[in-house]
Parts: structure tokens; C-alpha cells; sequence
């Protein structure tokens, strides 16, 4: 089995594969890339059993055959080559593989590809839809940073996809926040609602490119997407999703109104005062202005700062946990936001102030309870 390919191609290609390699793999054979070769179209695929993912290369061969390339080594020596045509031959009988350069020639051991996983296809789906790669990077990039990295609570450790025939609204949630994404000019062939495991979408995420039409299919098991020269498959939380309809609150009478950049950043800022065990932070809101206290009485440290914003209710002093605030602050895009609350015991809502008709981006943080007054 012969071939030969750009080192510049096919580095790109398997880079996008390698997040899917794991670092201590459960099986010694997942720690390959697996190269099926058929005459001119090489497929290159790296699986953890969870999530696998598939990439096309276009090389020159006349042969056909399948082997599993360690994956590291690999792709240490495609990013030292600059950029030429390269040879790979493999021994039939002992998987070896050999790397031919302009200047040099570099040896490997590979495996048989029997021992490969097999890579999931989509036999019956339940639902399918395509969405722009813009739009998909988007919901992604306003919904990952709220999964749950627990273990312990798997229905929230990946995104929630509830999907119609009339919009698409993704939904992520590590219990302490959570942000619902809908967009209405994406619609699924059918009703449905799966939970996408957090890997197979910061992977996706990270190997969309620009200007493509993204393919999604659902069955019972799986969720696979397909763009460009890639198709992800992933395997899908097999729990079920809290009920975030019910978990937002919708009398929300304390409305605040405030530059979401200012907000933010005086966040940043206090957080550096704040108890590091804690991170809690106290904020004051009255008609014209807000007040942020924060402070570390193990150190000494103590922040106050007051940012101009317009609020309409009761005055209210309420805590919040600095940094997964300023997380959502950091994940929702624009220049003035709301902030809609009822008491300072109940999750406080924030949204953009203006948002299009066909996008509603909605995002709910717990408060904390305050143990003392400044």
C-alpha cells in the first residue's frame, strides 16, 4: 500500500482529528489514526468510542488498503516538515509504516485496522436538519461554556438540542446557570430533543469552517454532522434533560438596564478582591446607579465601584458568584444587555437589550446567598 500527499493538506486535515484522539485511551488501538485508502481518496478516522470523527484526503495511489497510524507521532512529524509532497508505504504483513520526504525518511510501527473501532452510520433517522456553519458556531460558542463538567449529573454535561419543524433552541446548564439559545429561521425535519456529549461539539465547533452548509442527522443512538470534507459522528447522553421552561422564571418586575462592556469588565475587576474560595460579589441597584462591593476579609481586601444604568423596581441588594457572572457576561454578544430580576433569592435573567426577530438568546444565573453587610 502506497501513496503519496501534501504534508501541508494532510497536517491540516488530522489536526482537526487529533481533539478526538483521548489522552489515556481505554483501548491501546484508539491512540491511531485509522487511513482506509481507495486509489486516489484517502479517509482518514479517530474515534474514542464516544465520539468519532472522519476526514477525506485527496492523494495520489493506484492501491487500496486499510492501517492504524499513531496518531502523535504522526502529526509531530507532519508540523516539522515544511511544505512537500510525502511517500507513505506500508508493509502488508507487519503494518509498518515508512515516511518518505524530500530529505529524510522516517519509520513507525502501525497497527492492523481490524482492531479499529467501527464508526456508526445513520441507519434510521429520527431527524435531520442544515443550518448555516455560521449560525452553528454560534449557538455553540453562546452555549458550551455552561455545560457541566460533573460527571455524577450526566444529563447536564453535554447541549440539549429541542429541535421542530419551527425553530431550533439549544439549552445548556450546569445547574448554578444556564443559557437557552433559539433560533427561528432553523428548522429540523421533525421534533426532537437529544442531549450532544460537550467533546463532539467543542471538536465541532473548533473544525467548522466559514460559508458551509452543516448536515445534521438523529437517530436513538447518535447525532452526526457533516460539512466540507468532515463527518462527526457522536454518541448521545442517554439521560434526560431537566425541564428549563420551567426552571425560568417569568415574573421578573426588577428590570435593569445597564452597558453590557462597563458591566463586565468592573466585574473582572472586583473579582480580583473577592474571597477566592467563594468568589462572591454584591450588587446594589437603585434607579440611576449600581453599586459592586467585593471583599476578602482573610486578606484585607475590599473593591466598591459604581457604574451608571437605568432600573426599574425595588431597590435590591443581591450576591452573585464573580466568576460564572462574568462568564455570562463574556458569552453574550452586545453592547447593551437587561438583566431582569424578582428577588435577590431567585435566578436573575439576562438578555441582549436589542435582538433580532429570528434570534432569542436568553441566559439565567443563580444568585448566592449574602452572609454579611458592608
Amino acid at each position: 500500500m502506497k501513496l503519496i500527499v501534501s504534508s501541508a493538506v494532510l497536517q491540516k486535515q488530522l489536526a482537526a482529528l487529533s481533539s478526538v484522539v483521548p489522552s489515556n485511551p481505554i483501548v491501546p488501538i484508539l491512540d491511531n489514526f485509522l487511513f482506509d485508502l481507495n486509489q486516489n481518496e484517502l479517509t482518514v478516522s479517530a474515534s474514542d468510542l464516544n465520539v468519532s470523527m472522519t476526514t477525506r484526503v485527496s492523494v495520489e495511489s493506484t492501491d487500496t488498503g486499510r492501517v492504524a497510524v499513531p496518531s502523535k507521532i504522526l502529526l509531530d512529524t507532519l508540523k516539522s516538515l515544511p511544505e512537500q509532497p510525502i511517500t507513505f508505504a506500508v508493509d502488508p504483513d507487519t503494518h509498518a509504516v515508512e515516511i518518505t520526504s524530500y530529505s529524510g525518511r522516517y519509520k513507525l510501527p502501525g497497527e492492523s485496522a481490524e482492531d479499529f473501532p467501527r464508526i456508526p452510520s445513520a441507519e434510521k433517522s429520527e431527524a435531520s436538519l442544515v443550518i448555516p456553519s455560521e449560525v452553528l458556531g454560534k449557538a455553540l460558542h453562546h452555549t458550551l461554556f455552561a455545560v457541566s463538567t460533573d460527571e455524577l449529573r450526566p444529563a447536564m454535561t453535554g447541549v440539549y438540542f429541542d429541535l421542530s419543524p419551527e425553530e431550533a433552541v439549544l439549552v445548556a446548564t450546569d445547574g448554578h446557570r444556564l443559557v437557552r439559545y433559539t433560533r427561528k429561521d432553523v428548522q429540523s425535519s421533525q421534533a426532537i430533543g437529544v442531549i450532544v456529549p460537550r467533546k463532539a461539539l467543542a471538536t465541532l465547533e473548533k473544525a467548522l469552517p466559514n460559508d458551509v452548509d452543516v448536515h445534521a442527522e438523529f437517530d436513538t443512538s447518535n447525532a452526526f454532522f457533516s460539512f466540507g470534507q468532515y463527518h462527526l459522528v457522536a454518541r448521545l447522553v442517554d439521560e434526560t434533560f431537566p425541564d428549563y421552561r420551567n426552571a425560568i422564571p417569568v415574573e421578573n418586575p426588577n428590570k435593569l438596564e445597564i452597558e453590557r462592556g462597563d458591566f463586565y469588565n468592573a466585574i473582572k475587576r472586583a473579582m480580583i478582591y473577592a474571597n477566592k474560595a467563594t468568589h462572591q460579589i454584591r450588587l446594589k441597584v437603585s434607579e440611576t446607579q449600581m453599586q459592586i462591593f467585593a471583599e476578602d476579609q482573610d486578606y484585607a481586601n475590599e473593591a466598591n465601584e459604581r457604574l451608571a444604568c437605568e432600573y426599574n423596581g425595588e431597590e435590591m441588594e443581591i450576591g452573585f458568584n464573580a466568576r460564572l457572572l462574568s462568564d455570562v457576561l463574556a458569552n453574550i454578544d452586545c453592547k447593551e444587555m437587561t438583566m431582569e430580576m424578582s428577588t435577590p433569592r431567585k435566578a436573575g435573567i439576562v438578555k441582549p437589550k436589542e435582538q433580532p426577530d429570528y434570534e432569542d438568546t436568553l441566559l439565567l444565573i443563580m444568585p448566592v446567598m449574602l452572609n454579611n453587610s458592608y
